[in-house]
């Protein structure tokens, strides 16, 4: 009555030689059923907000470093305003956005 098993996989947890395996099974079962869920939505798991925030932090501290470097070049070592105009002309619309 009991259906064959291959060494190792059970096939359900009826069928597991102990608790642990059964538990094992359920849980794997259960995350493959997240993950099936989860690729079903079309819901962000990232919130905007925090990456958006995360987003601009990161260009800025780009833009900051290149206009220094303009800065450097220029002998200087203080940034002006125009170091900065100058880093977002070098980089173009798609990097400097506008």
């Amino acid at each position: 009555a009991w259906p064959l098993m291959r060494a190792g996989q059970p096939s359900s947890p009826r069928n597991c030689t102990s608790l642990s395996e059964s538990f094992q099974l359920r849980r794997r079962q259960g995350w493959l059923k997240e993950i099936r869920k989860l690729q079903k939505s079309t819901h962000l798991l990232i919130r905007k907000l925090p990456f958006s925030r995360l987003a601009a932090e990161a260009f800025l501290v780009h833009l900051f470093e290149d206009a220094y470097l303009l800065t450097l070049h220029a002998g200087r070592v203080t940034l002006f305003p125009k170091d900065v105009q100058l880093a977002r002309r070098i980089r173009g619309l798609e990097e400097g956005l506008g």
